[in-house]
């Protein structure tokens, strides 16, 4: 049986995030991944101020800084009638060293630092290796992972799932994940096409709202990236299909026969684990929290939760004394930030770009331009939407 001292499950970027933290402070750790490599999943491509400064603890932010896009200014646009709401992160400058949302790829984080992992002394990461089961007494877990050859075992102190939304761990544990799934598809397409040339002053970052098809263009340093709502009664055949491509490109931007590099359907839910923590066993990420995209809080929040969980767990082993009572309030105050803060937000920003013409649409177009003019409302409005305010607010949670 191999021996030891925290096994994580899932290589995306939380995962190796919690297993390089570890591993720099001399912590045996073992990294499962089910998959042959760090998932290329083009869903989470934005880091938030507070997230780098965090990443800036492991020496990776100017790795990051150099693959990704700087983006201090977004916008809330009106699809019919061209109305934009502009706000600019540039403003925190002087009390975060990154004024600005990064636009880059999680997979560049994730393969970076598996590859650090690999090379490091205190770590074992291993692809192809699916964790599946987990047992915990009062002195550690017993873990058994498959892989193409065998079914292994490890002996660890402790187990923290970041396996994403199908989480084995939070399955093993038992573990409700209440919440619930939106009964639309999304669907995300991507494309080279110069988006910006369409129209005036596109930030790289816009909300758009409209009754009929709301959508998000997102840019990252490749391509521009288009997130959209379908009707749950549409095939996936058919929301792939160049005549849907013809159909959105045709109503965005006056074309056909635009050339995209994916087209990828997604489910969107909105869920939280009923605890974050179960003896010495912990989720984080996706396997503890799930949420729409808008905002980009969902990986920057499993960042968060990695980091918290960590920073308990290093004193922990060094010392061999546990403490409950820490361990408990990293799940207290990550579950309430997962709950009062990125829950709350990324439904009410769904429900503001669904929202139809009339007096709805102008009421929350006239709080924006309210927010944006008045100097210390749009402050505390830049904080919420850059997760500072999130991590004030888990960190009074006793």
């Amino acid at each position: 049986m191999i021996r030891t001292q925290v096994v994580i499950a899932g290589a995306g970027p939380v995962g190796t995030v919690a297993a390089y933290y570890l591993a720099r402070q001399g912590i045996d750790v073992l990294l499962l991944e089910a998959g042959p490599d760090c998932a290329q999943d083009l869903r989470a491509s934005t880091f938030h101020p507070p997230t780098l400064e965090m990443l800036d603890e492991l020496e990776i932010t100017p790795f990051l800084l150099e693959k990704g896009l700087k983006a201090p200014l977004y916008h809330y646009r009106d699809r019919r009638t061209g109305a934009v709401v502009e706000f600019d992160l540039g403003e925190l400058e002087g009390t975060t060293r990154y004024p600005y949302r990064l636009q880059c790829e999680q997979y560049h984080l994730a393969r970076a630092l598996a590859e650090k992992l690999d090379a490091h002394p205190k770590a074992d990461i291993r692809f192809n290796s699916r964790l599946v089961s987990l047992s915990q007494d009062g002195t550690g877990v017993d873990v058994a992972f498959e892989t193409p050859y065998a079914i292994e075992k490890v002996r660890a102190d402790y187990v923290i799932g970041a396996d994403g939304a199908n989480s084995a761990v939070r399955k093993w544990l038992g573990v409700g994940f209440e919440g619930f799934t939106y009964p639309e598809k999304f669907l995300c397409l991507s494309t080279a096409e110069p988006l910006e040339d369409y129209f005036p002053n596109l930030a790289h970052v816009n909300y758009v709202a409209d009754p009929e098809e709301w959508l998000v263009l997102l840019r990252v340093p490749s391509v521009w990236r288009i997130l959209l709502p379908a009707t749950a009664d549409s095939s996936d055949a058919q929301l792939v299909s160049d005549e849907n491509r013809d159909r959105v490109f045709q109503r965005l931007i006056g074309k056909t026969g635009i050339k995209t590099y994916h087209r990828t359907i997604y489910r969107m839910h909105q869920r939280v684990a009923e605890s974050f923590r179960q003896g010495r066993a912990f989720l984080v990420g996706d396997s503890a929290h799930l949420n729409n995209p808008l905002g980009g809080f969902g990986m920057n929040s499993g960042i968060h939760d990695a980091f918290n969980l960590c920073r308990r767990l290093v004193p922990i082993i060094k010392t061999g004394r546990p403490d409950d009572a820490s361990l408990d309030q990293f799940s207290r105050q990550r579950r309430g930030a997962a709950r009062s803060f990125v829950q709350a937000q990324t439904i009410q920003t769904m429900e503001m770009m669904k929202e139809g013409q009339g007096s709805a649409q102008e009421k929350r177009r006239d709080e924006l331009l309210s927010i944006r003019n008045d100097p210390e409302q749009r402050r505390q409005f830049l904080r919420r939407q850059a997760m500072f305010q999130s991590l004030a607010d888990a960190a009074t949670i006793d």
